[in-house]
């Protein structure tokens, strides 16, 4: 088996693969100052209750936006499950070209949907993420241009609810009969962040189509994507693990 490692800023997401299958998929907070001992209890319960074994897993690989866990993290596998993991960066062999000024800026989670995107399916694309930020990746001609980068929708919800007093915190979902205008302080905020998110989506997606060429599709993934899919067409398509699929195809490149 083959173990992903997703750190992103909010989220850490381990995945068991065998072959192109994701047989196990486990979910923690990111948090800096976890150390190696943490991230092996954890584990080791969540591989028990499902029936797993750390030996059975052959090889592993990492991409991490959060560099101070990169090494409790190393350190798991190779204690843990006895193998030396594979760190993503631009010096992998990813099978598409980084076309932009300065390449160390690119974050990891962006380059692997880039390399998951180019593989599996036919471009141009922009690829959605909805992470912690809400990126704009685009791949064309197996290479990669370069993006947007934009607040993430819980980030923006956070903000408005920490900054204004009479404002309360909400959960992202569509406004009640799909209702642009809000009847009362909570549908009217709902309906400014989710309405207004939609907004950007076709905004940027529109712009980015005229730049590229509006044969250009887009591919949209993270936790949020099918609940804005089903309100716009400006995403083409939803691909939740995409990230996923995108650390084990870099894997399997890059000699594994």
């Amino acid at each position: 088996m083959l173990l992903t490692i997703d750190a992103g800023n909010t989220n850490t997401v381990f995945a068991l693969f065998e072959g192109r299958e994701i047989i196990e998929e486990w979910r923690l907070s990111t948090m800096d100052n976890r150390t190696v001992d943490e991230y092996t209890v954890w584990i080791s319960h969540l591989m028990n209750l499902h029936g797993r074994s750390p030996r059975d897993v052959s090889g592993a690989i990492i991409a991490s936006v959060v560099p101070q866990i990169v090494w409790p993290l190393t350190r798991l596998c190779e204690d843990f499950f006895n193998c030396r993991p594979l760190i993503v960066d631009k010096a992998m062999d990813l099978g598409v070209d980084i076309r932009i000024p300065n390449p160390a800026e690119v974050g990891a989670d962006r380059l692997v949907n880039a390399v998951a995107a180019d593989t599996l399916y036919d471009g141009p694309l922009a690829v959605v993420d909805f992470g912690t930020a809400t990126t704009f990746d685009i791949v064309k001609d197996k290479a990669y241009l370069g993006g947007v980068i934009c607040p993430g929708i819980n980030l923006s919800l956070t903000a408005l609810h920490q900054a204004a007093a009479k404002l309360p915190r909400i959960a992202v979902e569509p406004p009640a009969h799909d209702r642009v205008t809000g009847k009362s302080t909570l549908e009217a905020m709902q309906s400014g962040v989710f309405w207004g998110y939609v907004g950007m989506i076709e905004g940027l997606a529109g712009r980015l189509r005229r730049e590229h060429g509006n044969a250009m599709r887009v591919l949209a993934t993270g936790g949020l994507a099918p609940i804005f899919k089903a309100r716009t067409e400006a995403i083409d398509a939803v691909v939740p693990d995409l990230t996923l699929q995108g650390l084990r195809l870099l894997y399997e490149r890059n000699g594994h």
